[in-house]
């Protein structure tokens, strides 16, 4: 795939806001998705557009995601598959990058459509899926502790401006409060 989804043959061009929006869409028609499964579905969008697949852009797209929170690393126990817990997902705690990490939607998302997407449940062989949003947003509540804790250590501004964005995001996303995490991230900001 070319062009503004950030799936582009230029992997130094971070995707577009609209682009990971696109990402959180096709996610979204499934609940989850593995790495490998996202990767999947966005090379079965590109052949339909006669486009040509560029993995590593994929992947690169996949990653700003992730770290930008508009996708989500889901813990196992998170997730269902067919009404039961899925047998085939790794935990994101072992590698974020891993094709077996499931995805879901995360707090920073504003889900859209690709053109074709809408056709990927008659493509991809994915069973019916759920997501447990409360464990969910425990884990993702979580990581960005650990996210801000990391920035705060390496004094990176621009990641700590992210997550300040995300300490918000999350809050109208789920029933959570992520106010310390904000409070110890302006205060870093501000010295």
């Amino acid at each position: 795939m070319t062009g503004e989804n950030g799936t582009g043959s230029d992997t130094t061009a971070a995707p577009s806001v609209a682009a990971r929006d696109d990402l959180a869409g096709v996610v979204d028609l499934f609940d989850w998705l593995t790495r490998a499964e996202l990767s999947h579905a966005l090379s079965e969008l590109a052949y339909k557009k006669r486009a040509e697949v560029d993995d590593d852009a994929i992947a690169a797209a996949i990653d700003v995601a992730v770290a930008e929170y508009t996708l989500v690393p889901a813990p196992p126990e998170a997730l269902t598959e067919d009404g039961t817990e899925p047998t085939a997902v790794d935990d994101p705690d072992d590698g974020l990058d891993a094709d077996g990490v499931a995805l879901a939607v995360g707090p920073a998302a504003f889900p859209s459509l690709p053109d074709d997407a809408a056709d990927l449940p008659h493509i991809l062989d994915v069973p019916e899926r759920g997501v447990d949003r409360a464990v969910l947003s425990e884990a993702v509540l979580a990581r960005l502790s650990t996210d801000a804790v990391s920035a705060i250590s390496e004094s990176d501004v621009d990641r700590l401006e992210v997550l300040a964005d995300v300490t918000y995001d999350i809050e109208a996303w789920a029933p959570v409060d992520a106010t310390a995490i904000r409070d110890r991230i302006v205060a870093e900001l501000d010295d």
